[in-house]
């Protein structure tokens, strides 16, 4: 009678319950620190939130005001416009020279892991050091490139390189692709790697030279990895805000402004959050947009 009562009882509890509740501290992470400040920010957007109201339920509704405001702001084009030229060159020259260096490097040669070590332990610095660095080697006065440059008879004159608003984002891009180049080796290079040799061979016994090898084997071969460099590279460089933080703040004159430095000045110091929460919010489905055609071509990819 006691175990005809107690299988109906087991049969009753739920399947699987522990499995959830190991889940379940990483779920809460996940709404506590990423849902909800999301969902917030979205929120906050359609309203006309200062600092005098941020706490309270008193900041009104204004629906789409804060992005109609933004698009006809010139300082808002004028940050999309300096991002898509910071994305657009920086993407060019890091997945380039990084695409270059996996090449040299899939080599075997004598200090191979050690020469790449070294690259690594420069991406490993923290930006706001490496910033640093770059303003004393940048600046107009007291720079070493100014020394270099001046001693090899390049320039007559100092060049002030991140004060100057001509030269400002030529320079900050400059020290994002040297930051960037690292990421951009690894990756390429473990692609590199996964390549078997034996495809090589037979394309020698076909008769392929090394062009020829280039093109029909490593190329097709390294597609998913040179696409997941450029979307991972194009969502991390489009919204940068360390690099040019530690380097001009923005300036001078906004020439360096792109839109993560302009949504921090909004919302932390003119304290205009609906406005800043509209360009995250762009920013936001900008990226979400890249993410969606990555994971279409990524598909795409392994149908093909």
């Amino acid at each position: 009678m006691t175990t005809t009562d107690a299988g109906p009882k087991r049969r009753l509890r739920p399947r699987g319950f522990g499995n959830y509740m190991f889940v379940l501290p990483a779920a809460v992470f996940l709404v506590a620190f990423m849902v909800y400040p999301i969902l917030f920010n979205i929120q906050m957007s359609f309203r006309d939130m200062k600092a005098i109201n941020l706490l309270g339920p008193g900041a009104p509704w204004v629906g789409f005001e804060n992005y109609a405001a933004m698009l006809q702001n010139p300082l808002f084009l004028g940050a999309l416009w300096n991002s898509v030229l910071f994305t657009v060159f920086s993407l060019v020259f890091q997945v380039g020279i990084g695409f270059a260096l996996a090449l040299f490097y899939n080599r075997p040669f004598p200090g191979n892991k050690a020469m790449r070590g070294l690259y690594l332990v420069a991406w490993t610095i923290p930006v706001v050091v490496s910033g640093a660095i770059f303003r004393w080697l940048l600046d107009g006065r007291a720079g070493v490139i100014n020394w270099v440059l001046d001693s090899l008879g390049v320039i007559g004159e100092p060049v002030f390189w991140l004060t100057e608003p001509d030269r400002a984002l030529a320079a900050v891009i400059f020290i994002n692709i040297w930051l960037g180049i690292p990421f951009n080796l690894v990756l390429l290079l473990a692609g590199l790697q996964g390549i078997p040799e034996e495809l090589y061979e037979a394309a020698a016994v076909d008769g392929a030279t090394g062009l020829t090898k280039f093109r029909y084997v490593t190329l097709p071969l390294l597609r998913p990895a040179l696409l997941a460099t450029l979307v991972l590279g194009l969502i991390y460089t489009f919204k940068v805000f360390d690099v040019i933080w530690a380097t001009t703040r923005g300036g001078p004159v906004s020439s360096t402004e792109v839109l993560p430095t302009l949504a921090y000045k909004l919302v932390f110091e003119q304290f205009t959050f609906g406005e800043g929460a509209a360009i995250l919010n762009l920013m936001f489905v900008a990226l979400f947009l890249f993410s969606l055609v990555y994971l279409w071509l990524v598909r795409r990819e392994e149908a093909g």
